[in-house]
């Protein structure tokens, strides 16, 4: 009997993704493995610091845009206070996200914090102070990207229930204008 399988959904973005994941492997295997061939704390520090932001710069401004159509950043106003900013794409823009894309986008980066956060408990356990050091920078390199996009998802979805009332009210007025002009 010939079976009919049901089409996959593929990556849309697939590049993307691909950058998407490799800074963070690329960071928590240098880490892991370099003790293995580096004796040196400073090139361990400074090559997964730089894989990690390079990961940071990654999410931020490429693949959170491209991946799940979020935008953020953060600015200081003159008076010393901290402004989030935040941008999303449109409605039908939002609703033609990729799910294995936008699947992937959130899994991984919430992960990658889980994976610092047990990184950090093995240099804890081990009482290697100065590697906790590399993994509190990387483990607040991505939890600012986590803050930074879901609050950015909530703000996008306060925006669409916004547009979505106002719309509605607008119909309703313009129905109930137009009933009693007939009349």
């Amino acid at each position: 009997m010939d079976r009919i399988q049901p089409t996959r959904e593929n990556y849309a973005n697939p590049r993307t993704c691909f950058f998407h994941v490799f800074f963070k492997g690329a960071a928590l295997a240098f880490y892991v493995l370099s003790a293995l061939f580096f004796d040196s704390f400073v090139i361990i520090f400074v090559v997964t610091v730089l894989l990690a932001s390079l990961d940071f710069w990654v999410v931020k401004n490429v693949s959170g845009r491209v991946l799940v159509g979020l935008r953020w950043w953060n600015e200081i106003d003159d008076q010393g206070e901290s402004i989030w900013k935040f941008e999303c794409l449109d409605q039908d823009s939002l609703a033609r996200i990729n799910k294995k894309d936008n699947w992937l986008f959130w899994w991984t980066i919430y992960l990658t914090a889980v994976a610092w956060v047990f990184l950090g408990i093995f240099s804890l356990v081990r009482f290697q102070a100065d590697y906790i050091l590399v993994v509190g920078v990387c483990l607040t390199l991505s939890v600012a990207n986590i803050v930074g996009f879901t609050k950015c998802q909530k703000d996008a979805k306060k925006q669409i229930q916004q547009f979505a009332k106002q719309t509605i009210a607008s119909r309703v007025t313009s129905t109930l204008q137009s009933a009693f002009s007939v009349v």
